[in-house]
C-alpha cells in the first residue's frame, strides 16, 4: 500500500470539503486564465510540501512550540504562492484550456 498517495489523496478530500480550491473557468482571458491555473499549481505545490515535510524534525531546538505547526503551514503556503508558475503543471493546464477554447 503506498502511504504517500493515501496522504495525498486524504488532503485532496479535505481541501474539496473546504472549497479551498479556486475554480478555473475554461472561458477566461487570457491573464485570469494564468491566475486561476498559477493558483490551482500552488495547491499542488502545497499538498506536496506538507506531505514531504510531516515528518520534519526542527534540526536546532528541542523545545516545542505552540504555535510552530502553524508557522511552518503558513510557510509552506506563501512558498507554495511563490513558486506558482514555475513548476510547469500551471502551464500545462493552461495549454490545454487555452487550445479548448480555440
Amino acid at each position: 500500500m503506498d502511504y504517500g498517495l493515501n496522504a495525498i489523496s486524504a488532503q485532496a478530500q479535505m481541501l474539496t470539503q473546504n472549497k479551498d480550491i479556486p475554480k478555473i473557468d475554461a472561458h477566461a482571458e487570457d491573464t485570469q486564465l494564468r491566475k486561476q491555473t498559477d493558483a490551482f499549481e500552488a495547491i499542488i505545490i502545497k499538498m506536496l510540501m506538507d506531505n514531504a515535510m510531516k515528518d520534519s524534525k526542527d534540526l536546532f531546538s528541542s523545545q516545542k512550540d505552540p504555535g510552530e505547526k502553524i508557522y511552518k503551514s503558513m510557510y509552506r503556503d506563501e512558498l507554495s504562492k511563490a513558486s506558482a508558475g514555475s513548476f510547469g503543471f500551471s502551464q500545462m493546464l493552461y495549454d490545454y484550456l487555452s487550445r479548448k477554447n480555440s
